[in-house]
């Protein structure tokens, strides 16, 4: 794990060497930044006003000598033209940018590719690497936890784009910027080891750090870069908490072996219960099995008291219909001859009338026969001898009258010597 912070600086160099100390840094420095050496000189000025005193010498001199002058004049023309020409050329490497001046004000930016600055006075300030996503470590010592326990170290990564080479070259430059970054993760690191206890210290190692990422990219939008991804790597305790936390993981390691041969065991015993329990299923089987079979051969034996009891039942329903019928049939003879009796009884009519007249005339004959009848004793009402002497003879004529045969008698009229009137008895 490094113990130091990343560093950040801008170099001067020639444009030569401006690939190598954006790509690979200086002395384990990142360089984001590189101010070139400006390599136009006014070397060129010289060789033109030369050119211009051998044209006037060539002009004021004349013949041979006048000639070789005005030669050396055109070629002095043609190399401080040549010379303008190359000191004039700026490449700006794939990746990066060029910050533009004119008097030392910046005007603008170039672009990758070839340009030409034909005037002194306009020059590139800085070349910035704006492609490039540049890493950069941060171990933060002494970081305490929410129980106020400095941890020994917490190592943040980070990766950040310049987005805007002008914003970055004129408002904090590359080595003002290594101050504010450093700054601006120990702040961020700080506050984020503040809201976590001790004994969960370990649980930052690649944890989610996107809200202190956008924190970043808050303070250092304004200097046009952008942090495009963070991480904290590793972690490390204080030593006395490492000593405890080395007897916690001792003791959750016998925990986890007795766990594991508590598993075993409790494997072993699943094991046998599982055993003992198929051989309850296959116990269970066989008796199923048997009790299935016994289960069919009752209802075989069911069915065959049914079928009997149901033949029995067919032929005792078969005897009731036939006694049925039989009964049926005797009874309707038994009405059709009750109804040709009655038949024969209406077309008799006449002579059940003729005996029915003729048994009332014996019956009122018989009645008639054993009726009382009256008997009239006509007396004659003279003295008393004669009415005592009617008496006592009525009273030995009467009980012969009613022990009769039942043939009529005639009526007895007794009169008086004296005349009087007639007594009448019952």
């Amino acid at each position: 794990m490094s113990r130091e912070f990343s560093k950040i600086k801008e170099s001067l160099a020639a444009w030569s060497e401006i690939r190598q100390l954006l790509r690979g840094g200086e002395s384990g420095q990142l360089v984001p930044v590189v101010i070139p050496k400006d390599r136009r000189g006014f070397a060129w000025v010289a060789l033109l006003f030369l050119a211009l005193y051998l044209a006037g010498t060539a002009v004021f001199a004349g013949g041979p000598f006048g000639f070789l002058a005005a030669l050396g004049s055109v070629l002095l023309v043609l190399v401080a033209a040549v010379w303008l020409w190359r000191r004039a050329i700026i490449e700006i490497e794939e990746g990066t940018t060029g910050v533009r001046s004119r008097w030392g004000a910046v005007t603008g930016t170039l672009p990758p590719g070839r340009h030409y600055l034909w005037l002194p006075w306009d020059r590139v300030d800085a070349v910035v690497d704006t492609s490039t996503e540049i890493p950069y470590s941060a171990p933060i010592v002494a970081c305490p936890t929410a129980e106020n326990v400095p941890l020994k170290s917490i190592e943040f990564f980070l990766k950040f784009r310049i987005v805007d080479p002008v914003a970055f070259v004129r408002t904090i430059g590359a080595g003002n910027f290594d101050l504010v970054l450093s700054s601006a993760v120990q702040d961020a690191i700080r506050q984020r080891s503040r809201r976590v206890h001790t004994e969960r210290a370990y649980d930052l190692r690649g944890s989610d750090v996107g809200d202190m990422q956008e924190a970043l990219n808050r303070q250092l939008g304004r200097y046009g870069v952008r942090v495009t991804g963070a991480n904290i790597p590793d972690v490390q305790l204080p030593d006395a908490y490492q000593q405890h936390l080395a007897t916690r993981e001792k003791v959750a390691k016998e925990m986890s072996a007795f766990e594991r041969e508590w598993e075993l065991t409790r494997k072993r015993r699943i094991d046998t219960l599982l055993m003992e329990i198929e051989r309850a299923k296959k116990t269970r089987d066989a008796r199923i099995v048997e009790v299935r079979a016994a289960a069919n051969t009752a209802r075989k034996d069911v069915a065959r008291m049914l079928e009997e009891h149901e033949t029995e039942a067919q032929r005792v329903r078969w005897e009731i219909e036939a006694r049925g019928r039989a009964e049926l049939t005797s009874a309707e003879n038994e009405a059709k001859a009750l109804r040709r009796l009655a038949e024969s009884y209406r077309d008799n009519r006449a002579v059940l009338h003729y005996e029915l007249a003729r048994r009332r005339l014996d019956v009122g004959a018989r009645l008639a026969e054993s009726a009382p009848r009256p008997v009239v004793v006509r007396t004659t009402g003279g003295a008393g001898d004669s009415s005592a002497l009617s008496t006592l003879l009525m009273a030995q004529i009467l009980p012969q009258l009613g022990t009769g045969n039942g043939r009529p008698r005639p009526s007895v009229d007794h009169t008086g010597d004296a005349g009087g009137p007639a007594g009448t008895a019952h």
